[in-house]
């Protein structure tokens, strides 16, 4: 319930536990064991929100969080809890939701381009070690290089990105003076992780269009905030590709959003479910990253609210942002479980009422410790409270049902059908088959020279040939000595002399007349 900037989200003591609506993008933490009410918390929050007219994204784990999209009904529960908090004949009420799913099948398609998220992301994704994301980085490099000479070397989707690891890989010893060292293990390794991506579905997810940021800061006509709810069953069984999606779409944010400082009311809230997933296995510096994004983000009137099991699950540098907390229930059965509790408990402004500690492990399903931020932006000091129940329906929706907000859905069709523009690897094949189009026709060159020297070479032989047959020819037509007084050969015989002169006065005429018929006949064919 929204009223006078302050959002009701829970029962105390003392009365109603308010968040500031002025703090609201302070960010936040949901916490808890499994089955404590973490799921019913993030939509009383998210209902709060979207009454006050303000846009909420949150994933959806197990299909519960569809239940938003429909009017809640009272039950024993709920009428329980109107009584405990003096509440009368609740006004029960659905939310606008618009259904999303990276792989398209329970929602609108969510995708982005290579390019958009970048080499870090794409690294932390792949799994890649410091020298694999180096080559990464500079494959993107290059590609943005070449892309500002005018040419459309534009990283879109995995085909694009394959195509540019090879190209760097061709060119390695060419780029290595001005972008570092590419080897051939590094990029086979790349390209392996790419095929292991690619048989998870995460190809799907790399496409145009690419997904517009406007459409999570939309309201319905009735003014109450869009509820952006993305199917993230199928996606959880990827981690990395669940946590680096979301903190694209973060960052995405805070890169396309501008300056707007404090709002009366922030202008989206971002919820993270399975928040631990965005810090495992994660580097010092994209921890980094995920610090300053978090830190500055709240500038463009954006809070998040990370949902997660322990407050221990978040580097304390981003736990130090989340200024409004709720605790659920812990569990303490083993040393170290105990020793996480006191470390949530640290977390909060102690409350001299209670040991905080001690009230965490007693909290029932629905209960919770909670410390918001005040108007002057201090943390209040923590209270036991109860969260209220949601308006709308609690639990999963029907198929029906979930077609037919799709269906009806302002951006239906947007989304829905690829586009498969020219790109890194369209230019990269085309310049392929040129290169080896040019390779056939000077191969093709070089056989058409080779041929005609062995043409050459033929009809030198050939007129040896021909030579001999004429020598051969005089020599059984004349005789021995006629042939010899021909090849100007001397005969010792004085009257092979004189026969050869005679013979060779009336019959070289005929013979060379014969010869010449031969030679020429044979030249014509």
């Amino acid at each position: 319930m929204y009223k006078d900037s302050q959002l009701y989200v829970a029962h105390g003591s003392k009365g109603a536990i308010n968040i500031c609506g002025k703090m609201a993008n302070r960010h936040g933490l949901i916490a808890g064991a499994t089955g404590t009410g973490k799921t019913v918390t993030l939509q009383v929050l998210a209902e709060t929100f979207s009454q006050a007219g303000v846009p909420c994204f949150m994933a959806d784990m197990k299909g519960d969080l569809s239940g938003i999209s429909q009017t809640g009904t009272m039950s024993s529960f709920i009428e329980k809890r109107c009584t405990e908090f003096g509440i009368e004949d609740p006004q029960f009420h659905g939310c606008p939701v618009t259904f999303y799913d990276v792989y398209g099948e329970k929602g609108h398609p969510m995708r982005t381009t290579v390019s958009n998220m970048g080499p870090e992301l794409i690294s932390r994704l792949l799994g890649l070690n410091e020298t694999q994301a180096g080559v990464m980085n500079i494959v993107f490099k290059v590609a943005d290089d070449l892309a500002a000479q005018g040419d459309k070397y534009l990283l879109l989707d995995f085909k694009d990105l394959r195509a540019m690891l090879n190209y760097v890989a061709e060119h390695a010893k060419e780029l290595t003076t001005s972008y570092g060292n590419v080897s051939a293990a590094s990029v086979g390794a790349i390209q392996r992780a790419l095929l292991q991506l690619e048989s998870q579905g995460a190809e799907l997810f790399f496409a145009e269009p690419a997904f517009d940021i406007q459409d999570l800061l939309q309201c319905s006509a009735d003014g109450k905030g869009m509820m952006s709810v993305l199917a993230a069953d199928k996606l959880m069984l990827n981690p990395k590709l669940y946590s680096s999606f979301l903190l694209w779409l973060l960052s995405d944010l805070y890169v396309q959003l501008p300056e707007v400082g404090d709002r009366e009311l922030p202008r989206l809230v971002f919820f993270f479910d399975e928040a631990h997933t965005l810090f495992n296995d994660t580097s010092k510096a994209l921890i980094d990253k995920i610090e300053q994004v978090v830190r500055l983000i709240r500038s463009k009137g954006v809070g998040v609210y990370f949902v997660t099991q322990n407050p221990t699950d978040i580097p304390d540098c981003v736990l130090a942002q989340l200024g409004n907390r709720v605790q659920h229930a812990l569990r303490a059965f083993t040393p170290k479980e105990q020793k996480n509790v006191r470390a949530a408990a640290d977390t909060f402004r102690a409350n001299p009422d209670f040991k905080t500690e001690q009230a965490i492990m007693e909290l029932a399903t629905g209960e919770a410790l909670v410390s918001f931020l005040d108007d002057k932006g201090t943390p209040t000091m923590v209270e036991r409270a109860r969260v209220l129940f949601p308006l709308s329906q609690i639990g999963a929706i029907t198929d029906a049902q979930r077609d037919d907000i799709i269906k009806g859905s302002r951006i239906f069709g947007k989304y829905d059908k690829t586009v498969d523009r020219e790109s890194a690897y369209e230019v990269l094949l085309a310049e392929s088959q040129k290169a080896e189009e040019a390779a056939a026709e000077e191969e093709e060159a070089k056989q058409e020279e080779k041929g005609e020297k062995k043409s050459g070479k033929q009809k030198k032989g050939f007129f040896a040939i021909v030579l001999s047959a004429i020598i051969t020819s005089v020599t059984s037509i004349l005789g021995t000595a006629a042939a010899n007084a021909i090849t100007g050969k001397k005969s010792k015989d004085g009257i092979g002399k004189k026969v050869a002169k005679g013979a060779v006065s009336s019959a070289t005429r005929t013979a060379a007349r014969e010869i010449s018929r031969s030679v020429l006949g044979n030249l014509i064919k």
